[in-house]
């Protein structure tokens, strides 16, 4: 049975504090939790800080273009059902650039994970305001505060027809991990959103703000996870600062509504084409 160290990759360069470190931390622990090794696990990531994971677990990891962690991962999910499938990015890969694919992704349904750490800005381009970015937050970039409102991401994902939907806090590990196991587990997609702050360039979403802010799921007097109009009700209600698994539902992947969706992973089957059949169809250009 696997480790922690046997999901241990290259050191993190992350600054000291990161909240990354938290989120890493977590994911390798659920993955121990629930038995999977690392050839079990694929963990698609993209860019900015929080793309660098995919090289600081070990695992198999594919680091791919800004915004584009999705659709590789869908990919892969649809082609090794036997991996599970992780993608990981931040606030502004994800909900920026990566944003149309994020829409898709959930209402496809496919059968994988979704780590978004959203720290509020672009960390790794020194710090500008990021989708996430509350309107008025003012970066070097924009001394005067941004003037564009910020996404929703629970929200977006709710009306979209997210199976399972949860966000944690990295001042929260414990949480987190219970979050992260969960996830993993889950039969569809998953999302989970870890506010996971930013200690070199934003100094108003700290560790502190979130302890004083933020609220758990378990905390609402008869909270049931699988209303989804309660759930978009409590997020707009909390601007969205909460933490726990906000929904899940069951409903058919997108594997399994797939017509003749193979039983052996396409990644397992023989692809190489038979010599006879070959022959057959080069006579047909004859």
């Amino acid at each position: 049975m696997a480790t922690v160290k046997d999901f241990k990759g290259d050191q993190p360069t992350w600054c000291p504090g990161c909240g990354h470190f938290s989120v890493m931390a977590s994911l390798q622990k659920a993955a121990v939790d629930i038995g999977l090794e690392p050839h079990n696990m694929a963990i698609i990531s993209g860019i900015g800080c929080s793309g660098k994971i995919s090289e600081y677990t070990r695992a198999y990891g594919f680091h791919t273009l800004h915004g584009r962690a999705l659709p590789i991962a869908q990919g892969a999910a649809l082609g090794n059902k036997d991996v599970k499938i992780v993608a990981a990015g931040g606030d502004g890969d994800g909900y920026g650039i990566g944003v149309g694919h994020f829409v898709h992704a959930v209402r496809r349904n496919v059968n994988m994970t979704y780590v978004v750490m959203d720290n509020n800005i672009y960390g790794l381009t020194k710090g500008q305001t990021s989708p996430t970015s509350a309107q008025g937050f003012k970066t070097k970039s924009s001394p005067k505060g941004s003037v564009e409102s910020p996404v929703h991401p629970l929200e977006i994902a709710l009306v979209n027809g997210i199976t399972f939907l949860a966000q944690g806090f990295s001042g929260d590990i414990k949480g987190l991990n219970e979050i992260m196991k969960a996830a993993l587990q889950h039969k569809g997609f998953a999302l989970v959103n870890v506010y996971s702050p930013c200690v070199t360039f934003n100094k108003v979403n700290t560790y502190d703000y979130y302890k004083e802010n933020l609220v758990d799921v378990s905390s609402f007097e008869n909270y049931d996870p699988t209303d989804r109009m309660q759930a978009i009700q409590k997020v707009r209600e909390t601007n969205g600062l909460l933490t726990g698994i906000i929904f899940k539902e069951y409903r058919p992947t997108f594997q399994e509504l797939t017509p003749d969706y193979p039983e052996i992973a396409i990644a397992k089957q023989d692809l190489n084409l038979d010599v006879a059949v070959l022959e057959e169809i080069e006579k047909q250009f004859q």
